[in-house]
């Protein structure tokens, strides 16, 4: 086997969650900026409603645009949240299930069809991955084969760590920070039409539609409580895979517990 140039180890872990940041913050992004952007006014239903139904419903008098609104600042307010589904990355199904909070704490895994999987657990300045083969394989693709075998023997499967001090390394600090990943949802534009009343695991919600073309995008906000965003669907048409994102546990306390046993010290092979 050649000899694996363990400074550049460093740098591969960055590339590959450099990516998986950007993958984060588009799931999100999917419900924020992304999927509610078409532009025309808004199409809700005016029909009018009781007094005792007002009661019943805390968006009765808001139109679908002022209710996306609302559940953007509530959900932007969190101090956690935890993000599941699966969406198109790259042409092919992406997954991601994943907790973090506002002080620098995540844990999950995220995963892209075909390509492997990645395990993150974020405690502050420090990460622990666990990547799988596969993950390692797509993530050095164009790399000498040598090279390649050498990463997976050493990493696969393993949990390694980091810390995010050096500037080379910030992606970490942006992938675990919830507040850097929720600040995609300011800012909004939406022409949504308020749909029928529904439950996303037994919360009551509202459901907002809006199309672009053939897509069509639909949010689910919650009626009881803060009005936080439950769930995001996508639908771009034409028999694509339908992106899927539900946010759960919210101000819910993150459970970043560092692994123990043989964990692979990235820093130390840096130098």
């Amino acid at each position: 086997m050649s000899e694996l140039n363990t400074n550049s180890l460093g740098g591969l872990s960055m590339h590959a969650y450099s990516r998986r940041t950007a993958f984060a913050a588009l799931c999100l992004a999917t419900a924020a900026t992304v999927t509610l952007t078409a532009c025309g006014g808004d199409k809700s239903d005016d029909t009018k409603k009781s007094a005792a139904s007002k009661k019943k419903d805390p968006f009765a008098d808001l139109s679908g645009p002022q209710i996306v609104d609302k559940a953007m600042k509530a959900t932007s307010g969190a101090s956690s949240v935890r993000m599941k589904g699966s969406m198109s990355e790259g042409g092919g199904p992406g997954s991601i299930d994943l907790a973090l909070d506002t002080k620098g704490s995540c844990v999950g895994t995220i995963g892209t069809g075909g390509e492997g999987s990645v395990d993150l657990i974020g405690t502050g300045r420090t990460v622990y991955m666990r990547n799988d083969a596969a993950f390692l394989r797509s993530e050095m693709k164009g790399e000498p084969k040598a090279d390649v075998q050498a990463s997976i023997d050493m990493m696969a499967d393993r949990w390694v760590k980091t810390t995010t001090t050096k500037s080379d390394e910030k992606d970490f600090d942006q992938f675990c920070d919830l507040k850097t990943v929720l600040a995609d949802f300011k800012d909004t534009r939406s022409a949504a039409r308020k749909g029928k009343a529904t439950t996303v695991d037994g919360t009551p919600a509202i459901t907002l539609h809006e199309t672009d073309g053939e897509g069509r995008a639909t949010l689910y906000v919650a009626t009881e409580g803060k009005p936080y965003l439950l769930k995001a669907v996508n639908d771009p048409g034409k028999g694509k895979k339908r992106d899927t994102i539900v946010f759960t546990d919210f101000d819910k306390p993150v459970k970043a517990t560092p692994p123990k046993g043989d964990v692979l010290d990235l820093d130390k092979l840096d130098g």
